[in-house]
């Protein structure tokens, strides 16, 4: 028995490159997973959209194929399925939850996103109730992310660089290069530990939740950092939202110098289309466009933050003798990078556009629904604790000052770009 398993067994990396580019070939050759609705603004609709008979019927063939996908995790990876089938769809209930809890309009127009309420649910039953730990051993939290971040490449297609124009560009690479490196160095000079670090630089530089994901696969982060430094980039971003719409209505900025500052230091997307349209459609265009040209940098920065980290912790690299050679800086490289490039590049120039159109719902629900089983894993294996103690004040420290020079760099940006 012990040699079958041998025989099947893979890196969890490359497990999920084979289940994330599986359910998008699926996907294009026409087996889609309806995407369940989670939108509702009062009972009538909660009852009547989300919990109809045919949003259920959707709602059970999406939980149907994320089964099945777990369950080819766990024999790729050789882990055993007994415990899986009670854990997985434990799990899977908690975080329906949690999605039906975002969709409410009220706590959509507070920028509250489904991974929020997955990692609070599942920290309140792990610090209320004492989980076996059998229980624990089987959530495959990282296998639940990077299957997500592998689906997220359908969303980077190379062709909106140049929709998104030139000025949204140069300005997305100014500013993710300067408040990135500004980060690093900031938290380098408080000491804080390197996942962190990285972690809290991509966050503040990039697009928020989805860099600090991707940043934490590439260099395979601890689970209770990222919950903490998505915490950060959650509850930043409700304030900013509402406040810097106000500030360049009081100081008169011009609509397009107010559109490229909101959508250039906002570290979400969600929050940028909100704050946006307080302020003007011309504002809403161009805080689109530039957060979007940071978005799509985000595969680049993921590649190149692989690259260093599998290079500069290599054991070997300590030492000044020895440098890691390119076998091991390969053994050590997160694979899930490959897939990510791998799903872009078959969006960007293989899948035709009307293909693209009819199935980018399901994928992206799909996605959305990966991050929000990782997080809420994420809170069951975790205590109050482990994610906020006397630890935690220098990165929030680091977190909100180099928030505070984004915003300004941004802005300077802005004006030079945009003031004209």
């Amino acid at each position: 028995m012990s040699s079958i398993n041998t025989r099947f067994s893979l890196h969890e990396d490359w497990t999920v490159v084979v289940l994330g580019i599986l359910i998008i070939i699926l996907a294009i050759l026409g087996i889609v997973v309806p995407a369940p609705a989670f939108s509702w603004s009062n009972s009538a609709e909660l009852s009547n959209a989300v919990l109809s008979s045919s949003n259920l019927q959707s709602i059970a063939l999406q939980f149907l194929a994320v089964l099945i996908v777990a369950i080819m995790g766990a024999f790729l990876t050789s882990k055993p399925l007994k415990n899986l089938l009670i854990t997985f769809p434990s799990v899977y209930f908690l975080t329906l939850i949690a999605l039906i809890l975002a969709g409410n309009q009220q706590v959509k127009n507070l920028n509250l996103e489904a991974v929020i309420f997955s990692l609070s649910i599942g920290l309140i039953i792990s610090n209320f109730f004492r989980l076996p730990q059998w229980f624990k051993d089987t959530l495959s939290t990282e296998l639940y992310v990077k299957i997500g971040l592998v689906l997220l490449g359908t969303t980077i297609i190379f062709g909106d660089i140049l929709k998104a124009g030139s000025l949204g560009l140069i300005q997305a690479l100014v500013v993710v290069l300067s408040v990135w490196y500004f980060a690093f160095w900031l938290c380098r000079k408080l000491k804080i530990d390197n996942e962190l670090t990285m972690m809290i630089s991509s966050a503040v530089s990039i697009c928020g939740v989805s860099a600090a994901i991707a940043t934490s696969g590439a260099i395979k982060g601890d689970s209770k950092k990222l919950s903490y430094v998505i915490s950060m980039v959650l509850i930043t971003a409700i304030p900013m939202m509402i406040i810097m719409p106000y500030i360049a209505s009081y100081f008169n900025f011009p609509d397009e110098v107010t559109g490229a500052w909101l959508g250039g230091s906002i570290d979400t997307t969600g929050a940028v289309v909100a704050s946006g349209s307080l302020v003007g459609d011309r504002a809403l265009e161009i805080s689109t466009i530039v957060k979007f040209s940071q978005n799509v940098l985000l595969g680049v920065a993921a590649f190149a933050i692989s690259i260093y980290w599998t290079y500069t912790n290599n054991p070997l690299a300590t030492r000044e003798d020895t440098k890691p050679t390119l076998g091991v800086i390969w053994e050590r490289f997160p694979k899930f990078v490959l897939g990510f490039i791998g799903a872009s590049l078959i969006f960007s120039f293989f899948v035709p556009t009307e293909v693209n159109a009819e199935i980018k719902g399901s994928l992206k629900s799909l996605q959305g629904l990966w991050f929000a089983l990782a997080f809420t894993s994420i809170g069951l294996e975790t205590r109050f604790a482990d994610l906020f103690n006397k630890d935690s004040r220098k990165p929030l420290y680091a977190f909100l000052i180099a928030q505070l020079f984004n915003i300004l760099v941004t802005l300077v940006i802005a004006f030079m770009l945009f003031g004209s």
